[in-house]
């Protein structure tokens, strides 16, 4: 090894040795990250921006303001210096010996320490790799790579462009991925004689991977400054900066520091956290990152012999007239308020089910196994059984008009025509909720109303998302009552992602991820939400008189009286919460009475909490 001068001589040790301990004589002396020199922010320009495509969440309808950062904005989200309250919270150590974090004037353990000594080379990047001996959890083991300078010391320096000069930003990060695999793959040569691999294309993740004996050693190598780089259904473009998962969302606020130092301490905290909450470092996106719990808890089941094991993939069966999009559609409904909706209202309520599809991810009972074809008879006798079996079943709604369901509610099937019937499929939950009393939310019809002529069911039936629900909630428990807006955010990124990319089978081609794809599994928790939110729809009519005039997915708009509440007192996930709320003026109320139509409706909504500053922004 070669001790002169520019050497890393931090590693002259045995790289097999994962002690970091500073009891070692030979090992390096750790500093503290509250080091009191002042720190020299890495510059942040286009190239480099910490810019993302938007997050889709899977049950939310929000989209971006016009007050949305956009690529080549020179922040993360903040100003610097603005320290918020989440950064100020401790670091545990559930992350150390997986996960290091490197900055251009050295480099951190998650928990904190600090060694001033910069990885300015590939050779001693090789060498701190070897050095850490990282192990997985629950993914590969993790190198960040936090700001710009460093990129530029390894030779990861790259030019796309400015947005100014393309009208599609699609082409600024194609161009930006296509050069950073051109500078990355230059500089490889290095980790190859040292016996590493390349897993895949460079890019934003360099994946290495290398033999030690009959073992593989994988290390991800995480290039902070370029994941906006990052495409792939977890994420939309759209000119906009979004959610970057376990870094945060620029829009909002949540993004690393601005500076490198705080920026590395705060990314580990937050790899400490979600090593501490959720018993896996962060996949390379929220819905990967749910996928890794999910699959940490497989391996525990399958060691223990307890709990259900799902091995293979659940695709959609072959099935004749399926709707297009969704099999199941989220509720989209609005209408124009009467006289009484109007008599004494005083203010506009939305309410939305607290993290609705974690709530029923965890209350279902999901189908597995190879399933069965029926038909005829068999399909109809099928679906009159006490418990019907988890499937899909293809039936004819029957025209509304005919039945003696609430006009001020949406149809109880978002295929439904109220002067039609409409042949469909639908999964058990909607089929169970069809045949529920309409006090409940349902139609109140007997299966024979249905006229069911196939189905498609699963010999296998259990809660197999019940304990991922459970991680989920509980670390989202954790991070609502600590005030760490940030990882509350992620959460709510991971359960929406996972649950989103269930329907998307490239999302999950490896032999090992197959099981993730669960497209009936997703319909059947989109439509719990929606038969969810119709029973509470009913009681509130009960319980106050007052009807919704608007539904998205899990949110009910409302107008009330003053002083009315209509959410649950209760902070369970799945019930009723406040999610915008804002007093109406006189000139409000005119403009719902005058409405024509749900668009003139939807833009009243819409300008009352555009003129309320108060009002909540919803999960």
């Amino acid at each position: 090894m070669n001790t002169d001068d520019e050497q890393f001589t931090l590693f002259d040790i045995d790289p097999g040795t994962p002690d970091h301990s500073t009891d070692d004589p030979s090992s390096p002396e750790p500093e503290t990250a509250d080091k009191s020199k002042p720190h020299q922010a890495g510059a942040v320009t286009a190239t480099a921006a910490t810019t993302s495509t938007a997050l889709e969440p899977a049950d939310s309808d929000e989209t971006p303001t016009d007050s949305t950062p956009r690529v080549g904005d020179d922040s993360r989200g903040q100003d610097s210096g603005d320290t918020k309250p989440w950064e100020a919270l401790p670091s545990g150590t559930d992350a150390d010996g997986h996960a290091l974090i490197v900055t251009a004037d050295g480099f951190y353990t998650p928990s904190g320490q600090f060694w001033d000594k910069p990885v300015d080379s590939i050779d001693k990047l090789d060498k701190l790799i070897q050095w850490a001996a990282l192990t997985p959890l629950g993914v590969p083991a993790q190198v960040w790579v936090v700001g710009i300078d460093l990129c530029t010391q390894l030779g990861w320096a790259i030019d796309p462009g400015s947005e100014d000069d393309v009208d599609d930003l699609e082409v600024l990060r194609v161009r930006a991925v296509e050069e950073l695999r051109d500078v990355i793959s230059g500089t490889l040569p290095p980790l190859v004689a040292a016996g590493w691999e390349l897993r895949g294309d460079p890019g934003h993740v360099i994946h290495l991977s290398r033999q030690i004996g009959k073992a593989t050693q994988m290390v991800d190598v995480i290039l902070e400054p370029y994941v906006w780089t990052y495409w792939n259904k977890d994420f939309g473009w759209g000119n906009r900066i979004g959610d970057m998962g376990i870094l945060g969302n620029p829009a909002v606020g949540t993004y690393l520091p601005d500076d490198d130092e705080p920026a590395a301490r705060e990314l580990g905290r937050r790899l400490a956290w979600s090593a501490q909450h959720l018993g896996v470092l962060p996949g390379p996106t929220p819905a990967r990152t749910g996928a890794a719990v999910l699959d940490k808890i497989r391996r525990e089941r399958t060691r223990s012999a307890k709990g259900i094991v799902v091995t293979t993939a659940g695709p959609m069966p072959p099935i004749d007239g399926a709707p297009r999009g969704d099999l199941e559609p989220a509720a989209g409904w609005a209408r124009v308020p009467d006289s009484d909706d109007l008599e004494e209202t005083a203010q506009l309520v939305t309410i939305d089910q607290r993290a609705a599809y974690l709530a029923s991810a965890g209350m279902l009972a999901f189908g597995y196994g190879k399933p069965k074809y029926l038909t005829g008879d068999a399909a109809s006798t099928a679906a009159t059984e006490d418990k019907p079996p988890f499937g899909i079943w293809r039936v004819t709604l029957p025209a509304a008009g005919q039945y003696a369901i609430p006009e001020k509610l949406p149809l109880p099937h978002p295929a439904m025509r109220d002067d039609q019937p409409v042949q469909t499929w639908i999964t058990t939950v909607s089929l169970e909720g069809l045949c529920a009393p309409i006090a409940d939310g349902g139609m109140g019809l007997d299966v024979d109303d249905l006229a069911v002529t196939e189905a498609w069911v699963y010999p296998e039936r259990g809660r197999a998302l019940d304990k991922w629900a459970k991680v989920l909630r509980e670390a989202r428990t954790a991070a609502t009552e600590s005030g760490d807006v940030a990882m509350k955010r992620f959460l709510g990124a991971c359960y929406k992602g996972y649950i989103g990319r269930m329907v998307n089978p490239d999302m999950w081609t490896a032999t090992r991820m197959q099981h993730h794809h669960q497209p009936i599994w997703r319909a059947a928790i989109i439509a719990h939400c929606r038969w969810r939110g119709r029973r509470v729809a009913m009681r509130i009519a009960r319980e106050t008189g007052r009807w919704p005039i608007r539904t998205m997915t899990d949110s009910w708009v409302y107008l009330l009286g003053d002083g009315q509440a209509v959410a649950d007192d209760s902070d369970a996930l799945g019930k009723m919460a406040v999610e915008k709320h804002a007093a109406l003026t006189d000139e409000m109320i005119l403009a719902f009475a005058a409405a024509t139509d749900t668009h003139e409706v939807k833009l009243a909504i819409s300008q009352a909490y555009a003129t309320d500053d108060e009002s909540d922004e919803g999960e």
